[in-house]
């Protein structure tokens, strides 16, 4: 797209405006559906996977090593004492034995912190190509999605589920998914060490966790909706205040900053309270676990002291276990907090998934390529409307190469809307439109509307130099090019006269240079581009009428030679025109040459004079 592409107008024609929240539902409705998905986009990478698993794996054995040598040193030395204190022949502590053990042990937790560190680095890896796939995934959606889409929805609503919810399940798999692995091998890990040691205290201990997984499960189930809840509500703060500070001059001049704290009160305290019950009821999970684990704990100290005074166990054996019994509750501690946190991520993930569903545009078809395009458009019985009711119907128009066609009417006639369709953000209920007899329906977008230059009412230049905003009309263009089409639009001398001439740096609202001055940027811009049909929308609408018979000078030059279309409330700016078309209410209701339109008497004979009363009033 040549110029303007990236800010469209916002118009009332359309289905919903901006205040209208299309939130994803406040609950998960496919949870394991959407578990799955996310899960698909690991299975490129399951070898690492696997390696994360090994890793693991050896890091937990290794480390689950540990208090069974611990517990072989505590023997080795009380045996010795004991010993000693019975007064045994020959018996003491062995020193080199117990040397040996903590030297084993202390090579053990070195090993087992190596595998660690593998480990997360290679997950670190795991989870951030995944979620930049997944990013991928998202841009490469909202480049394919319709205008409609962009249209009904806050701009911070979508950027929510961009960033923050992304950004969820990027936590999730960088940080729980590695604890999630690590728990589930260390508590079969140490079920199999704790049985080596003895069978009756492993039964005590595995007891209490039939008895967690009942006690946690309702508590679970719970917390999801107010996690998903907590996510919408996000959505929506994120929304309100992307309007509010994006348009803080219009809420200023109209005194509603009262109004819109309230509002932002108001999704506030619901992100609140969303989050309040969330983390309440998830943070039940810990202090249940930890009272039936200490229940448990309790059991094995007087069943296992039993034990000791019958010689039944050794007493190094019997404080591994205790340590075993300790590490035991915690990785289902760890489990039931991160089932928590997927609860969080799913809700997210949802959110993604459901923007990654929107419909898409309408496929291209790709039959038909402009080599050198003429600029000939016609419209043949076009039919349009946003819901079932027609906005534009049956439309007949055509337009010859390098004429300049005018459309004027009320606000809600529909001239902005019939740009949309020009350009094909919007797809037709019927009929066709063609360029050089092409239909665009079997051009490639990009291809179509690299045809057309756009300058429109609200100017969108982004934050960088002048050149580089000029040469966003024309990548390839040399300071040449930059400098004549600069010349052309006008913009050359007021360029001269900033500090650093066209290295002027922009910021990001371009507030400073004045509204007239971004407007002459943009023609310039369109002019670089060249394109064979220009649309101008409005573009002198809001500047003074000094600049504005500049912008005028500007922007007949960037017609000359081109197929042009112009939407203008003022009437006197359009009087050459080769062709004006009226409309009301969707439909084309006059056309003709100013001249032959006043002579008609009609509807732009009345538009026109009333015009022209008021300038002779004023």
């Amino acid at each position: 797209m040549s110029s303007q592409m990236k800010h469209q107008p916002r118009h009332g024609g359309g289905p919903m405006g901006h205040g209208n929240m299309m939130m994803a539902g406040q609950k998960a409705k496919d949870f394991k559906g959407t578990f799955r998905r996310l899960i698909g986009y690991l299975k490129p990478r399951r070898n690492q996977l696997l390696a994360v698993f090994l890793a693991a794996i050896m890091s937990t054995v290794f480390m689950i090593a540990g208090p069974k040598i611990m517990g072989n040193a505590i023997t080795e030395l009380f045996e010795g004492i004991y010993g000693k204190l019975k007064g045994v022949p020959g018996a003491g502590i062995d020193f080199t034995t117990i040397r040996n053990l903590l030297l084993l042990l202390a090579g053990l937790y070195v090993t087992s912190s190596l595998f660690s560190y593998i480990q997360q680095f290679i997950m670190s890896s795991v989870a951030q190509k995944t979620v930049y796939d997944l990013r991928e995934d998202v841009n490469k959606k909202l480049e394919k999605l319709p205008l409609k889409y962009f249209d009904g929805r806050p701009n911070g609503e979508i950027l929510s589920r961009v960033t923050n919810d992304i950004d969820t399940i990027g936590s999730t798999l960088q940080q729980s998914l590695t604890q999630f692995i690590t728990s589930v091998v260390t508590i079969v890990g140490i079920i199999i060490m704790m049985l080596t040691i003895s069978p009756l205290l492993t039964l005590i201990s595995i007891v209490s966790l039939p008895l967690s997984i009942f006690v946690i499960g309702p508590i679970l189930k719970r917390s999801q909706k107010h996690f998903a809840n907590q996510q919408k509500s996000l959505g929506q703060l994120n929304g309100h205040i992307e309007e509010m500070y994006t348009g803080h001059q219009v809420v200023k001049a109209f005194g509603h900053e009262e109004k819109a704290i309230a509002e932002f009160d108001e999704v506030n305290e619901k992100l609140y309270d969303a989050g309040r019950r969330a983390q309440f009821i998830s943070g039940i999970i810990m202090p249940m676990m930890s009272f039936i684990g200490n229940l448990s704990y309790v059991l094995i100290c007087i069943v296992g002291g039993i034990l000791v005074t019958k010689r039944a166990i050794s007493i190094g054996d019997i404080q591994a276990f205790i340590t075993y019994s300790r590490q035991f509750t915690q990785p289902i501690m760890q489990t039931a907090n991160i089932a928590n946190i997927i609860q969080s991520t799913v809700a997210a993930a949802e959110r993604v998934f459901e923007l990654l569903d929107e419909e898409e545009e309408v496929k291209e078809v790709k039959t038909a390529k402009l080599e050198r395009p003429k600029g000939e458009v016609a419209f043949e019985h076009v039919d349009f409307g946003y819901a079932e009711e027609l906005l534009i119907e049956d439309m007949n128009l055509h337009v010859q190469p390098g004429q300049t066609v005018a459309i004027v009417g009320p606000t809600g006639a529909g001239k902005t809307t019939l740009i949309n369709l020009l350009m094909r953000f919007y797809e037709l209920n019927g009929g066709k439109i063609t360029i050089d007899g092409f239909d665009t329906r079997e051009m490639a977008r990009g291809d179509l509307r690299s045809t057309f230059g756009m300058v429109l009412q609200d100017t969108w230049l982004f934050n960088g130099t002048i050149k580089e905003n000029l040469r966003y009309g024309k990548r390839d263009a040399t300071d040449e090019e930059i400098l004549a089409a600069a010349k052309t639009a006008y913009a050359d001398h007021f360029i001269r006269t900033l500090p650093e001439g066209y290295d002027t740096v922009l910021n990001e609202e371009a507030s400073n240079i004045s509204q007239g001055q971004k407007q002459l940027l943009t023609i310039a811009r369109a002019v670089l581009a060249d394109p064979p049909i220009m649309i101008l929308d409005e573009a002198t609408s809001s500047v003074d009428t000094r600049t504005e018979a500049l912008i005028q000078q500007a922007m007949n030059r960037l017609m000359e030679g081109r197929t042009s279309f112009v939407i203008a409330h003022r009437l006197s700016t359009i009087r050459d025109a080769d062709l004006i078309l009226v409309m009301d209410q969707g439909k084309v209701i006059e056309q003709g040459t100013h001249q032959e339109l006043l002579e008609a008497n009609g509807f732009y004979a009345d538009l026109y004079n009333s015009q022209f009363e008021k300038d002779i009033a004023v």
